[in-house]
């Protein structure tokens, strides 16, 4: 899962590509990067770290123009190296640049086509490089040395017929202006807003709602599932449908865990689907636990307060945080490997004893993914004094690798895979266990906004939309991504990355 960002504006756009970076920071801690484009020159910062770690003053001050897209990396796909940090960039035609959201489940057969029929070099094990080339492949086909809204749109149409999967692209084209497009699914989120200046419009495209807001935009409409927008170096918006089949499912997992709740989503509060999500959960644990003897209900932060909340609220049972958090500490979900995450746990959260001691306490949590973190606060709990740990996720069991952008590609690193809850239960050390219904969950978000009538719930039950993925294509993911692989290609990180790139033209 990565954030992405672009902006046009009527004045040098490189502190609020940084402010709405650092909004989107939740969306990955591996790596950031910014492009700028100032009368036909690229400049490019992009690095390992925080936002705030790879970006100084020095860098910000050579980050010129009045256009510029941005990236925040967590790795799905290729090494934790610097040199897979985005955007990415290509010289031909024009000059292009691209930051890019998801993951494309055709990866290796479209890194021969681009070699052998688009004769491309790839330089990188990620997939962003290689939709790059595509596009920039598609865009020269037209063969023109000036090209018109009609050729982008065009390109973007040809980037729908040979890649799969999820993606939300933010490019942007020296001399022409940023194109922003989303999978023909709308799997991965984008939005864009705009505001109006003495000089003229502006206009923001990004992952979530609330960098628009944070930057003082007005939220204009989600990118449609297969539609691509252009905006123009005169600031003028143009937009077309460029997929022949759409069909609209975006990935739950968006509300479960991985949008901030003050984002709206296709049309869905996130906090709101959060707060359902706790009120579905609640009524399942009066069903199937009605003489409960639940005495204090506590949220492990961030993600599961608002569900947790709700939950409390509908049982009538007293809410606590007992659990306070280190804020310098990153999301656990995306360490690479297990003995980070492990180490990051103790690091990242401490018990309020007297929250636990003596009670029957029940611990919310977004989800259970590894089972590592939710094992180990179990733990905690009982340190504390609990007499009884019992526990509830506002997602079903995920039981299945994520193909879309998702760091859980390896099924017998998650919990769930083959187990039953009791199992799960046991594994993790809780007196109980309880999980969300799918059904529940679907209807949770789908209420926000009725007009989507599927979602990507594959992690759930297994149902890949996109209709590609076989066993033989998760056998391969497994061997390229268990934590043993990971922990490899985090040895092999490369150096600090300061580049400045320049067009000819």
């Amino acid at each position: 899962m990565c954030g992405i960002i672009g902006i046009f504006g009527q004045s040098n756009v490189n502190q609020a590509l940084y402010d709405g970076l650092t909004v989107l920071q939740h969306r990955g801690q591996d790596a950031a990067g910014i492009m700028t484009c100032d009368e036909g020159r690229l400049y490019l910062r992009k690095s390992n770290g925080l936002v705030r770690d790879v970006f100084r003053t020095r860098h910000m001050l050579r980050l010129l123009g009045n256009m510029g897209i941005g990236h925040v990396r967590y790795p799905t796909a290729g090494s934790f190296s610097s040199a897979e940090a985005q955007p990415f960039f290509v010289n031909s035609p024009f000059g292009i640049s691209l930051a890019h959201n998801g993951n494309l489940t055709n990866a290796a057969e479209l890194k021969k086509e681009v070699f052998r029929d688009d004769l491309r070099h790839i330089n990188t094990d990620s997939d962003s490089e290689i939709l790059l080339n595509v596009f920039a492949h598609e865009l020269q086909a037209h063969g023109k040395i000036q090209i018109t809204k009609d050729d982008i749109f065009q390109a973007v149409t040809r980037v729908h017929e040979r890649c799969r999967g999820a993606y939300a692209v933010v490019v942007m084209i020296i001399g022409y202006g940023i194109v922003a497009f989303r999978d023909p699914n709308g799997i991965r989120p984008i939005v864009f807003g705009k505001r109006a200046t003495p000089n003229g419009p502006e206009y923001i495209v990004a992952s979530e709602s609330v960098a628009i807001d944070a930057l003082g935009f007005e939220v204009v409409r989600d990118v449609e599932p297969g539609e691509a927008i252009f905006i123009d170096i005169h600031g003028r918006l143009h937009t077309r449908q460029c997929a022949q089949e759409v069909h609209y499912a975006p990935c739950i997992f968006e509300y479960v865990y991985f949008a901030r709740p003050d984002s709206i989503i296709d049309g869905i509060s996130v906090y709101r689907a959060r707060l359902r999500m706790g009120e579905f959960l609640a009524n399942k644990i009066l069903k199937v636990l009605p003489d409960h003897d639940i005495d204090v209900i506590i949220p492990i932060p961030d993600t599961s307060r608002t569900s947790a909340l709700q939950l409390s609220y509908k049982l009538g049972v007293k809410y606590r945080e007992g659990f306070i958090k280190n804020r310098y500490i990153g999301r656990t979900f995306i360490m690479p490997g297990q003995k980070e995450r492990r180490k990051s746990v103790r690091q990242k959260l401490n018990a309020i004893d007297l929250e636990f001691n003596g009670k029957n306490v029940l611990l919310v949590d977004d989800s259970i993914v590894r089972g590592t973190t939710s094992m180990q606060i179990i733990q905690m709990a009982r340190e504390a004094g609990a007499k009884k740990v019992y526990f509830a996720s506002a997602a079903p069991p995920v039981r299945y690798p994520n193909v879309y952008g998702i760091d859980m590609p390896t099924a017998s690193e998650l919990v769930g895979h083959g187990r039953t809850v009791e199992q799960m239960c046991q594994e993790i050390g809780a007196d109980w266990l309880v999980f969300q219904d799918i059904e529940d969950l679907i209807e949770a978000a789908r209420r926000g906004n009725k007009n989507i009538k599927q979602f990507d719930t594959s992690v759930f039950d297994g149902n890949y939309i996109t209709g590609d993925v076989t066993e033989a294509y998760l056998r391969q993911l497994e061997v390229q991504r268990n934590d043993g692989a990971k922990r490899k290609r985090q040895d092999k990180d490369g150096e600090d990355s300061v580049i400045e790139l320049y067009n000819t033209a």
